[in-house]
């Protein structure tokens, strides 16, 4: 290639580069992975629990998740196979 061939290039992508308009992707959309890398299994009295999510396995994760969210604001990650989470698993799917 000549040197006019490439600068002619260079400006090409210059224009076409100052034309573009970044996208920020979201959070959710490029991070595929588990939210929990430990679990906790300990009894923790419902009282202190103010919300319980659970998130089945998928392409994000091969784990079911299961996060409580206590009353002080803290997400704590049970572990799904403790009795006392299975039950509270079962009562979510029931309703």
């Amino acid at each position: 290639m000549t040197g006019k061939t490439v600068a002619a290039v260079l400006i090409l992508l210059l224009v076409s580069a100052l034309g573009t308009q970044g996208e920020v992707v979201p959070r959710s959309a490029i991070e595929l992975r588990c939210e929990c890398i430990d679990t906790h299994s300990e009894f923790i009295l419902p009282r202190f629990i103010q919300n319980v999510t659970l998130t089945p396995s998928g392409p994000h994760c091969k784990n079911v998740e299961v996060i409580a969210t206590l009353k002080n604001g803290r997400e704590v990650c049970l572990e799904p196979t403790a009795p006392w989470v299975k039950r509270i698993i079962e009562a979510i799917l029931d309703k």
